[in-house]
């Protein structure tokens, strides 16, 4: 008989009430939960039973769910290391989305807390640990000489590039994997010709979609812009031209 998904998560974590509950480890275990089953799939209740705990105990780490949601980004974004002494920002910048594109598809069911979760929480307000690839970032920046409004400016352009490009991947799906021909793969043959002919005509296109040569291409075009339409303050190192290196495997 198969167990219930809470016991089956306890027996694999190896949680049977022995030792001491540590903050890390609820994060850590709220974190296994997500990534199996989903946001929906995790409850105070749950996660008590897979740690093997009462559920009070969990409250004396985390006061809700949505606390519990903020540690979870918060232990997700600490993986996401960003070196403010890098010379070359736009090379650090590339590194970092890399990164977090990394992060995300490790993380799938994670990229809607990091996407969306943000923005119903004021600044000043948010789990210090997601305000470090910030920080970090605008240090990397303003050290290359960039104002700080500007050094925000090329922080709010790349997260909101790579929210969009992360969500887009993940929805590419395909419909019948077994087929040959694009147009059925995507499923595509079932859109009236005459209301979607373009899309229908990109089916190849779409069927080769490759994420990793998708960010390459849409940094290049983002730091290109960046680079023709900011300047750095007089007497700093001038930001370098983006660069495209051969795209690394998924």
């Amino acid at each position: 008989m198969t167990p219930p998904p809470t016991d089956r998560i306890a027996q694999e974590t190896g949680n049977n009430g022995d030792g001491k509950v540590t903050r890390d480890t609820v994060l850590a275990t709220a974190l296994e939960i997500i990534n199996r089953d989903g946001i929906e799939g995790l409850s105070m209740r749950r996660l008590a039973r897979a740690l093997g705990r009462d559920p009070m105990t969990i409250y004396r780490h985390a006061p809700n769910k949505a606390a519990l949601l903020d540690g979870v980004a918060q232990i997700v974004l600490t993986q996401l290391q960003v070196d403010p002494t890098d010379p070359d920002w736009a090379a650090q910048l590339r590194t970092v989305a890399r990164d977090y594109r990394r992060l995300a598809l490790a993380h799938p069911h994670v990229v809607p807390l990091l996407v969306t979760r943000p923005v119903a929480t004021p600044l000043a307000l948010r789990p210090r640990g997601t305000l470090r690839p910030l920080e970090d970032i605008l240090t990397l920046l303003t050290r290359a000489g960039f104002s700080g409004a500007d050094a925000l400016h090329i922080y709010r352009a790349l997260f909101g590039f790579l929210h969009g490009h992360v969500l887009n991947e993940l929805q590419e799906l395909i419909d019948n994997p077994d087929e040959t021909d694009d147009l059925l793969r995507l499923g595509l043959h079932r859109l009236p010709i005459g209301q979607y002919p373009l899309l229908r005509s990109l089916a190849s296109v779409l069927a080769s979609y490759d994420g990793a040569t998708e960010l390459e291409r849409g940094l290049d075009i983002l730091f290109t812009g960046l680079t023709t339409t900011l300047t750095p303050q007089t007497g700093s190192v001038a930001p370098q031209a983006p660069r495209s290196p051969r795209v690394q495997a998924n």
